[in-house]
């Protein structure tokens, strides 16, 4: 049974935003905003500590209030966009991918009450 969500975005960024920094490495950093074509999604960019220089863009879409869908839209590396298949960006693309179900499941509690 699907369970639509109930909770307004801005509501959903704030939680997101001070819960998402918590699950993140040291030196990585994050800017979030709602998908203002989709009340139901997020978009995420994330800046890579490091040499390399990488950015990956995702849309996080709450399918109902329990469950997220995770999609890598764009893939930079010193502010050029740069091949989404490489070994790094992969590995990145895996690591941030998993950070956002981490920060989806621990807000369960107020996104599925």
């Amino acid at each position: 049974m699907n369970r639509e969500m109930q909770l307004d975005q801005n509501t959903l960024i704030s939680a997101w935003q001070d819960r998402l920094p918590a699950l993140m490495k040291d030196g990585d950093s994050f800017s979030l905003q709602g998908d203002a074509a989709d009340r139901n999604s997020l978009l995420i960019h994330f800046d890579a500590a490091g040499h390399q220089a990488y950015s990956l863009d995702f849309r996080c879409t709450y399918v109902d209030s329990r469950e997220v869908a995770v999609n890598l839209i764009d893939v930079e590396q010193s502010g050029l966009h740069t091949d989404e298949r490489s070994d790094a960006v992969q590995q990145l693309a895996q690591k941030y991918t998993r950070q956002i179900h981490e920060c989806a499941q621990a807000l369960q509690s107020l996104t599925n009450p």
